[in-house]
């Protein structure tokens, strides 16, 4: 007698797929298996296991794999989903089939020591791993997530998906991490003078603006608000600013004031007329007239230009530049911004205004009273080179 084939599999690219309804439910998934008796073999457990938690009530034990992409259709609107579907993409080949149950410090190791090593690149160049805090990022969607599955996803008798959630690990930052470097006016000269000149003139409203690098990058004319009764203008970033993914947002989600002191307010002249759309357009435009902006300061250029301005230092002062100067980041421009207004006597509040940091107040109801002060505490530091204000910061010596 022939034998009887169990119907629901069909093939697609030489692997089985089941698509079978069993008790109401719809099954949809890969068999992973190009041999039809082990996706029959499969079909068939799969289907006892539905049959248990039907009739006797076993709970199911879902995946991670399950897990992730649930959190990823739920929160599809979050301002880091972006972000979050990367590490979780990265995650999957090592905890992707894992039963939620067995998620652990243990389970996670092999994902850790992968992302910390160093590897080579076809060329032969030495990649280094990433740093521990973007392995903490990943830590945390999974903390995230598995908090979810304890706390609020339910099955279909209302019971949680996982019971427990365990402690999961995640590295000491401290150890690894880099401190900020706020530049001195001498160093800020010696770099400024190696960038190319889009990066330059960003830079400059950077480190007298405080703004983030993709509030500089993204910047738009519709933001800028103008204030005849100062005879000036600010910019009012919105709170759903895009930054570089879409929906990404303002960091604290509030709208981010950005008050213009003498020498940014030169920089945003100057850029005035280049792009009806992009306070600092790159290339050319399009058929619509619009050029795009840059999608990140921290790029090749900015790490070439720190090169040359380490060597710079070197040869000008006669000693190695220090280590935090020959690897600046754009983000340490904000940091000297800070530095320098608390060097200038500006008060932590009006510094806090001054950098977009949440502090309880609506900085789109600041009074022109107001304005007059934050501009007046901003043209402090109004300086292109060493006739600001003091700075003086202690360094250890190199070892």
């Amino acid at each position: 007698m022939a034998r009887k084939t169990i119907s629901g599999l069909y093939q697609r690219n030489g692997i089985w797929h089941i698509d079978k309804v069993f008790r109401g439910q719809r099954i949809q998934e890969s068999t992973g298996s190009s041999d039809r008796k082990e996706a029959e073999q499969y079909l068939i457990h799969k289907l006892e296991k539905l049959r248990e938690q039907k009739i006797y009530g076993v709970r199911r034990v879902r995946t991670w794999r399950e897990a992730a992409t649930r959190y990823l259709v739920e929160y599809k609107d979050q301002p880091s989903i972006s972000l979050t579907a990367i590490h979780l993409k990265q995650l999957d080949p090592y905890i992707g089939d894992i039963p939620l149950t067995h998620i652990d410090d243990e389970t996670l190791t092999p994902f850790i020591k992968d992302r910390l090593k160093t590897s080579k690149t076809i060329s032969g160049k030495v990649k280094p791993g990433v740093s521990y805090r973007t392995v903490n990022i990943a830590l945390e969607r999974v903390i995230r997530i598995l908090n979810l599955c304890a706390r609020k996803w339910r099955d279909e008798q209302k019971r949680p998906w996982l019971d427990v959630v365990p402690m999961i690990t995640k590295l000491e930052e401290k150890k690894t991490s880099r401190s900020p470097y706020p530049m001195s006016w001498e160093e800020q000269s010696i770099l400024f003078a190696e960038l190319p000149d889009h990066l330059r003139r960003m830079a400059l409203y950077k480190v007298n603006s405080g703004s983030r690098e993709q509030e500089v990058v993204k910047l738009r004319w519709d933001w800028e608000i103008p204030v005849p009764e100062l005879k000036t203008s600010v910019f009012l970033i919105p709170a759903d600013f895009g930054g570089r993914h879409e929906n990404s947002g303002v960091k604290n989600g509030d709208e981010r004031l950005v008050v213009l002191n003498n020498v940014a307010r030169s920089v945003i002249e100057g850029q005035r007329g280049l792009d009806p759309v992009w306070v600092f357009p790159y290339g050319k435009p399009d058929d619509d007239g619009t050029a795009n902006p840059v999608h990140r300061m921290n790029d090749s250029a900015w790490k070439k230009a720190r090169v040359r301005a380490a060597k710079r230092f070197q040869e000008q002062f006669l000693r190695p530049a220090p280590a935090g100067f020959a690897s600046i980041r754009v983000h340490d421009l904000k940091h000297t911004f800070g530095r320098r207004l608390r060097a200038a006597g500006v008060t932590e509040e009006d510094r806090k205004a001054l950098l977009g940091h949440k502090n309880g107040s609506i900085t789109s109801h600041y009074s022109g009273a107001e304005l007059g002060k934050l501009i007046d505490e901003a043209n402090k530091i109004s300086a292109t080179d060493s006739r600001g204000p003091a700075l003086t910061i202690l360094r250890r010596k190199a070892g």
